[in-house]
């Protein structure tokens, strides 16, 4: 799955933050309903303009950017 055809960036919808091509859906709400267990056929109920397809390329967009960033390591219990 190419992610670059399902995801843009214009600046004219929700100020530029990334979304599924053809909605007002953006790929951190989307995230946020799969961190909060939503399975994608419930996405694709309650949103029925998305395709699973869709939803892969939000989680290819997101692994993207992921491993491009630049990690520090985390101190815990300091």
């Amino acid at each position: 799955m190419d992610w670059k055809l399902k995801i843009v960036c214009d600046p004219n919808v929700l100020m530029g933050k990334p979304t599924v091509k053809g909605t007002r859906l953006a790929v951190g709400f989307l995230l946020d309903l799969l961190a909060q267990g939503w399975s994608h056929d419930q996405i694709k109920d309650n949103y029925p303009q998305l395709t699973n397809e869709d939803i892969h390329a939000v989680l290819s967009y997101s692994a993207a950017r992921i491993k491009d960033e630049e990690t520090v390591p985390l101190k815990f219990g300091t």
